[in-house]
């Protein structure tokens, strides 16, 4: 992909499927919080661009005070929503493996309009997907801290609902996100042993499944410590 962005790089699609993949990496295929910053700074990178090639109006979204991006967000289109889309789940991802990091959580709320966004321009363009994303980012702090978890187990429970419960990525993150955030040991070993109970093979997500089995043995293994 980067070969491709190379070779096109100013195709939005290409751009975004970049952006995507640097994300898988960043938050699901290394431990490392290191290697996980440079990743997810490389998705977030590559999103910006997508959707800047896509909406030239959202260009420079980073240096806008938030009126100004809510405005600029708020103007993308249909046809460019695969690219906000992408451009979410970069900015995502990078926000994720800094969230020690005061100023990459200070654009929670950005990202939370964009996605909002996206629900509004078309309720069931990856729509399961856009939920569980909501439900991330709103369990990525505690109350005390801007957070509100509770309205995150509602975008997780409507993203599983979407899903049929084939997505077994989003009950993995509905555990690490909201069930370790608020201390519920139930709620969190009923999810990850569901997981581990479903079929893996699913259209298009026996990948993603696979890797989910393996993250929900992980946590249950690490629940004693943590709780």
């Amino acid at each position: 992909l980067d070969s491709l962005v190379q070779s096109s790089p100013d195709d939005p699609r290409t751009l975004g499927a970049a952006a995507e993949l640097y994300a898988a990496y960043g938050t699901v295929f290394t431990d490392d919080a290191q290697r996980a910053r440079i990743l997810t700074a490389r998705a977030r990178d590559y999103g910006n661009r997508a959707l800047c090639a896509d909406e030239s109006n959202a260009c420079a979204l980073a240096s806008l005070p938030f009126d100004e991006y809510e405005r600029a967000i708020l103007a993308v289109d249909l046809a460019a929503a695969g690219s906000l889309y992408s451009y979410c789940v970069g900015s995502l991802a990078f926000i994720r493996a800094n969230s020690d990091d005061w100023t990459a959580l200070a654009d929670l709320p950005k990202i939370e309009v964009a996605l909002g966004h996206l629900l509004a321009l078309d309720p069931d363009y990856k729509a399961s997907s856009v939920n569980m994303y909501l439900g991330i980012l709103n369990s990525l702090r505690p109350p005390a801290l801007g957070g509100d978890p509770e309205r995150g187990k509602g975008y997780f429970e409507t993203a599983i609902r979407l899903s049929n419960g084939k997505d077994l990525g989003i009950k993995v993150e509905y555990a690490r996100g909201y069930a370790r955030l608020v201390y519920d040991r139930e709620l969190h070993d009923r999810l990850l042993n569901e997981v581990l109970a479903s079929e893996v093979k699913q259209p298009e997500l026996t990948l993603v499944n696979s890797l989910a089995q393996r993250q929900a043995q992980d946590l249950l293994a690490s629940a004693d410590d943590y709780f």
